[in-house]
């Protein structure tokens, strides 16, 4: 795994939630929640086609990489911003967040990935009885054509809505990709699940990191090369279980 370095706590990281507001945000996360992420590889799949990953070393690697420089340093932050602007009741500061996340996601798959998860978590996660939330706000701007309405701000919000504090929510995503990376391995690789476990458990230290730094000021990057370049040639390859 490549090295962390040690970054300084966010703020709020110890503020702690009640059982009800937790169990009602994990739902969110779990692979049973209709988001359609079980039907994504994040590139994985094109990897071992085509040799790169082959061993769970490898695999070790490819998603610490892409925990780290990627989804960490961009859908984690705007997850934070969507937080945020959700704690406000910001619409206009929520619509910013979605539209950066928009220009960041150079990718065409991901990008596509990304919106049909945030709309399936959208469509899933709001309720008729709260026609005046800014979830619901959110929602109608995303449905009206104002918002892309992509998955980590999507999250942000809902996690927000269901009582998270940010830095809960920023490792609740992380953690949601790290499980469907485990997810999509146990299909693409000889791992068992024991294998899978001890992986996940390997990366909880990078996640942890991570929810500790990350905040909405923290400035919007990406660089995972390898993984976009991955999800690219994915629809050329002769044989696909995955959409990405």
């Amino acid at each position: 795994m490549a090295n962390i370095p040690t970054l300084t706590p966010a703020p709020g990281f110890d503020q702690g939630m009640d059982i009800r507001s937790f169990l009602s945000g994990f739902r969110y996360l779990d692979t049973f929640f209709p988001s359609g992420g079980f039907a994504y590889s994040s590139g994985l799949e094109t990897a071992v086609q085509e040799g790169r990953v082959q061993t769970s070393e490898d695999l070790n690697r490819y998603v610490a990489d892409y925990l780290w420089w990627g989804l960490g340093r961009c859908e984690a932050v705007a997850l934070a911003q969507g937080h945020r602007a959700a704690c406000r009741r910001d619409l206009p500061d929520l619509l910013r967040a979605d539209h950066g996340l928009e220009a960041m996601k150079l990718c065409r798959e991901t990008r596509a990935a990304s919106r049909q998860m945030g709309r399936s978590l959208l469509h899933n996660a709001v309720g008729s009885e709260t026609p005046h939330s800014i979830l619901h706000a959110f929602r109608e701007a995303v449905y009206s054509g104002r918002a892309p309405g992509h998955w980590a701000v999507v999250l942000g919000v809902t996690l927000q809505t269901a009582g998270w504090n940010q830095p809960c929510a920023v490792a609740g995503l992380l953690y949601q990709a790290g499980t469907g990376f485990v997810s999509a391995s146990y299909k693409l690789l000889s791992i068992g699940q024991r294998e899978g476990q001890r992986l996940l458990e390997a990366w909880l230290t990078l996640m942890v990191e991570l929810s500790q730094s990350v905040d909405a000021e923290t400035p919007m990057t990406s660089w995972a090369p390898i993984q976009d370049i991955d999800a690219m040639r994915h629809a050329r390859l002769p044989i696909r279980l995955f959409r990405s």
